[in-house]
């Protein structure tokens, strides 16, 4: 027995987006039935959808932002009941047995976790279908408690950008005393201002263009550099304990290696693929800094961002699309 379903989906990497029916496995008896109010439109899904990572599986249905309320529990589900608010991420699934599932780092699943969508279910082979849809069914222990005194409608994407930012900043140990730099003030950067801000640390974005500085101001960031200015770069040399770099496209990263304090590093959050041009080591060298990677959270941090964010009342800014199903 299936569960009917109505999302929308691209047929190939070169189709809008249109209305597709599609089937859904019924319950098992640890799922979660949902009724999707919200979903986060990511950059991510323009990728897939267009086939730009060359590993689409069509018909695909992207939405790895979801938010909404449970509809019905398998009969061994025990951490949700029907009307309860939930989200859902980027992962539905884990190997749970490998070393980096032990450790409860489910995203960096040696075996690969299974995506939102665009994957293939591990106990079915069916393939999985994202949050452009009415409906989904996922296993309880990737479904997440949304707290209610959020704005449901600006919480999704602190499921995909938001725990990015988060899973970083825990994992460097960002607090009261530290300096951070942000670069990129987008979908990430705008959330890595408001929660490092929330952590009481000190936040300074680099940017392109001044225009960007009104709005950083009013996220809670204390300066606004403009990176292509090299006076401006000086004033900052020595000074961040962590740099969040949410860029998404291929740039020069040597400019923002001396800003980095000894022991600083650079953690690259945006950027999947090359990077441009040749890294010069004097820089890090010289101060024991560091560049680093980080993948969104695991499903232990994503419940402790979104408890945070209720305690903060922390949501993203967004606007409103309106499909019609």
């Amino acid at each position: 027995m299936t569960l009917s379903v109505k999302g929308y989906a691209a047929q190939n990497a070169t189709a809008l987006l249109a209305p597709f029916q599609f089937e859904r496995r019924n319950l098992r008896a640890d799922d979660v039935e949902i009724n999707v109010e919200y979903c986060g439109v990511c950059h991510s899904d323009l990728h897939q959808a267009r086939n730009h990572w060359g590993i689409s599986r069509y018909p695909l249905v992207p939405g790895h932002e979801v938010i909404g309320r449970v509809s019905r529990v398998g009969d061994k589900v025990s951490k949700f009941k029907v009307g309860d608010l939930v989200g859902v991420g980027c992962m539905v699934d884990a190997c749970q047995h490998c070393h980096a599932c032990e450790q409860g780092l489910e995203q960096y699943c040696e075996n690969g976790f299974t995506d939102t969508y665009n994957a293939i279910d591990r106990q079915d082979q069916r393939p999985t279908y994202g949050g452009y849809s009415d409906k989904m069914v996922v296993n309880e222990k990737f479904v997440l408690s949304v707290p209610e005194n959020l704005d449901s409608s600006a919480v999704a994407p602190i499921l995909c950008a938001g725990i990015t930012i988060w899973s970083t900043l825990r994992l460097w140990n960002i607090g009261k005393a530290s300096t951070v730099a942000v670069i990129g003030l987008g979908g990430l950067g705008h959330l890595a201002i408001k929660l490092t801000v929330a952590l009481g640390a000190d936040v300074c974005l680099f940017t392109r263009s001044m225009d960007k500085a009104e709005d950083a101001y009013r996220l809670g960031a204390t300066r606004v550099i403009l990176s292509t200015n090299p006076v401006q770069m000086e004033w900052v040399e020595n000074e961040f304990d962590l740099i969040i770099d949410t860029v998404p496209y291929p740039h020069d990263l040597n400019p923002y290696l001396p800003t980095l304090a000894i022991n600083g590093t650079l953690v690259l959050v945006g950027l999947v693929g090359n990077i441009e041009n040749s890294l010069n080591s004097v820089p890090m060298i010289i101060g024991r800094r560091a560049i680093a990677g980080s993948m969104i959270g695991s499903i232990k941090e994503t419940q402790e961002l979104l408890d945070f964010c209720g305690k903060h009342n922390i949501v993203a800014d967004v606007e409103i699309i309106e499909p019609s199903l």
